[in-house]
């Protein structure tokens, strides 16, 4: 198996190059935002105490995206030739929650990429989405906020995977299928990926 965190701001195109990597490889997207909007949308109990903390712009507490993390991998990982995790982890704390619980299941994040777009065009880029799909956190106000949460708490996960030696920064302004292809350029000699 492949483990890949995809990394960067809201609105950065993790979801999209997300899949462009499940289209090329068969990797398992877990995208916490599409899990949490889920149980938000079917209105059970975690849903209900995830939309209290995301319609504040705040990020869930670290115990239960774990735990939520674990049931998506245990259920996936039978039928997934590795897992594409976006928008967690989004701490240093998650980080090494997400390293202990792959460990545990003989597992590792074997690359970290880090879409890097300017706020300006990320504010343009999730007001546009906003607009399009009707989503509600996607509204000025908010997108300020969740990108000052992300400034604050998850820019520091940069220097963690570096000291791993596990992150690559790529440009994330620009056509898609450029993007795509630093990507696929920057995972391709990892030597977990050919095996």
């Amino acid at each position: 198996m492949f483990n890949l965190v995809i990394f960067g701001a809201p609105g950065s195109g993790k979801g999209t190059q997300s899949q462009k990597l499940i289209d090329r490889y068969g990797f398992t997207h877990i995208s916490t935002g599409d899990v949490l909007r889920s149980q938000i949308a079917a209105g059970t109990e975690l849903g209900k105490i995830a939309d209290s903390y995301i319609s504040k712009g705040q990020l869930i507490p670290d115990d239960l995206m774990v735990d939520i993390l674990a049931q998506e991998v245990d259920r996936l990982r039978p039928q997934s030739n590795g897992f594409i995790f976006d928008g967690f982890p989004r701490t240093i704390p998650q980080a090494e929650a997400l390293k202990k619980m792959l460990e545990q299941r003989g597992e590792e994040v074997h690359s970290v990429i880090g879409l890097e777009v300017a706020d300006e065009e990320l504010m343009e880029r999730l007001v546009k989405r906003g607009v399009d799909s009707g989503r509600s956190d996607d509204n000025p106000e908010t997108i300020g906020r969740r990108l000052k949460v992300y400034h604050d708490t998850t820019s520091p996960l940069r220097e963690y995977y570096s000291n791993e030696g596990k992150y690559t920064p790529i440009h994330g302004s620009g056509h898609v299928d450029e993007i795509f292809t630093n990507i696929v350029n920057a995972i391709e000699s990892h030597p977990a990926l050919k095996a």
